[in-house]
């Protein structure tokens, strides 16, 4: 009885005393978790967007400034008065919030607002450049 503890001593970690090869660490058989390739790009394995990122849906966006622009073109009876017209206020407003949340946020819908404004330069496809701008480049 006496050599039990010591044999369960020496089977732990003494196997090298008694004459047998060392195994390798099970770490070495297996891949390395730094070293796995990458996700796939939009598959079910890719990993998420960051936070506060937003997919950038081009075709809506467009959809919505031209329409907004050719509104304006077409009823300018309604939208001749710029910044005075509570049309062309209301408008405005709802189509920039709108392409905020299609697009997210980009510099280019400020000028745009505000070109809106004026009476005379709110003809021209502003929200429409605006929405090109913010997405040219982006994927």
């Amino acid at each position: 009885m006496a050599d039990g503890p010591r044999e369960v001593a020496a089977g732990a970690g003494g196997s090298e005393a008694r004459g047998a090869p060392a195994a390798p660490p099970a770490a070495a058989d297996e891949p390395r978790a730094l070293e796995a390739e990458p996700a796939p790009r939009g598959g079910a394995g890719a990993p998420p967007p960051p936070r506060g990122a937003r997919p950038v849906r081009r075709a809506p966006a467009f959809a919505l400034a031209v329409a907004a622009d050719v509104v304006q073109w077409a009823l300018l009876p309604l939208f001749l008065a710029g910044a005075l017209s509570p049309w062309d206020e209301i408008l405005d407003v709802l189509v920039g919030l709108a392409l905020v949340r299609l697009v997210g946020w980009h510099w280019a819908f400020l000028p745009a607002f505000v070109a809106e404004l004026v009476p005379g330069v709110d003809l021209v496809p502003s929200w429409t450049l605006a929405v090109w701008i913010a997405t040219h480049g982006r994927r």
